[in-house]
């Protein structure tokens, strides 16, 4: 997967996740310069397409399975309507489980009869665009909220359910065990409207560990 642009931050950005709390200042001198990528570059149907075909899998293993996707298609993205002339089959044939290939032809078939309309999610805000992906067969909220923030590059994410981020906030807020998403909601609100900021330094600070 490619590497992407780095997510640029607004003036201010991290000198107020900073503030926010001293312990969380501590940990960015740990880790270092802030440096999340993003696929703003890419269409949007390419990312969520990448997406499904990468969940649940080691990154050299999803790269290879989604090379082999892209090549059924000449070795680019499909249109939703070339996808769709994919039986479920073909693209098990690549390497895909049924579960993702039929993922993959709902997202496409969402796209084309306009019950998912990819050119407007620019526009909405965080919670509009995780309503308008998640209908789709075998993208969640998680799922959405990474595409938040590893595609459109959002800066107010904060993914309470994600076991990484849930460890890296054990570390550092010394809690009891993980922190429920109901405590990591609570956690994370004096770091609005940069919770993105947060999530990847608490993300960074388990490899730095």
């Amino acid at each position: 997967m490619s590497q992407g642009e780095r997510l640029r931050l607004p003036r201010g950005a991290l000198a107020h996740v900073r503030a926010a709390d001293p312990r969380v200042a501590a940990m960015i001198d740990r880790v270092g310069r802030f440096d999340l990528r993003v696929s703003r570059g890419e269409p949007h149907l390419a990312s969520l397409l990448r997406s499904i075909v990468y969940q649940q899998l080691s990154g050299k293993a999803a790269a290879t399975i989604h090379g082999r996707f892209l090549a059924l298609f000449g070795g680019a993205t499909p249109a939703p309507e070339e996808l769709l002339r994919q039986p479920v089959e073909a693209l098990r044939g690549a390497g895909l489980s049924e579960a993702k290939a039929r993922s993959a032809r709902d997202l496409c078939q969402r796209v084309v009869d306009g019950s998912l309309a990819l050119d407007a999610l620019d526009a909405l805000d965080d919670d509009a665009v995780i309503a308008a992906l998640v209908p789709v067969r075998g993208i969640g909220v998680w799922s959405a909220q990474m595409f938040l923030i590893f595609h459109l590059g959002r800066l107010d994410v904060w993914p309470t359910g994600d076991l990484g981020v849930q460890k890296g906030a054990a570390a550092v807020f010394e809690t009891r065990g993980l922190p429920t998403p109901e405590r990591m909601a609570r956690l994370g609100e004096p770091f609005a409207p940069y919770r993105t900021v947060l999530t990847h330094y608490l993300w960074r600070s388990l490899d730095a560990a």
